[in-house]
C-alpha cells in the first residue's frame, strides 16, 4: 500500500507533466518544418501542429503530373515525419524526467 508521500511525489510528478504538456502544447504550432521533393521541384512546409503552411512547385513540374504528384507527396511525408520525430522528442523531454516512456504516433 503506498504511504501519504508516495502519493505527494506522484501528485507531484502529474503537476510536472501536465505544465510540460502545457509548454509542449504551445511551442508545438510554432514550429515549422520544411522538406523537398527528391528533385527540388516541390517545396512543403508544415507547422508542428501538423497543418500545411506552404507549398511551392517550380513551373516546370507543371508539365508532368504524375511527377509532380510524386514530388508533392514525398515532400508532405518528409516534412509531416519531421513534425512527429520534432513532437516526439518534445515528449520525452515531458516524461524521460519523470521515468514515464508514453507512445507516440
Amino acid at each position: 500500500m503506498a504511504g501519504f508521500g508516495d502519493i505527494l511525489k506522484l501528485m507531484s510528478h502529474a503537476k510536472e507533466l501536465q505544465a510540460g504538456a502545457e509548454k509542449m502544447k504551445e511551442e508545438l504550432p510554432k514550429m515549422e518544418f520544411t522538406a523537398t521533393g527528391a528533385n527540388g521541384g516541390v517545396s512543403v512546409t508544415v507547422g508542428g501542429d501538423f497543418s500545411v503552411r506552404n507549398i511551392t512547385i517550380s513551373p516546370e513540374m507543371l508539365n508532368d503530373k504524375a511527377f509532380l504528384e510524386n514530388e508533392l507527396r514525398d515532400a508532405l511525408n518528409s516534412a509531416y515525419a519531421s513534425a512527429r520525430s520534432a513532437m516526439q522528442e518534445k515528449m520525452r523531454g515531458v516524461t524521460g524526467a519523470l521515468g514515464i516512456d508514453l507512445p507516440t504516433f
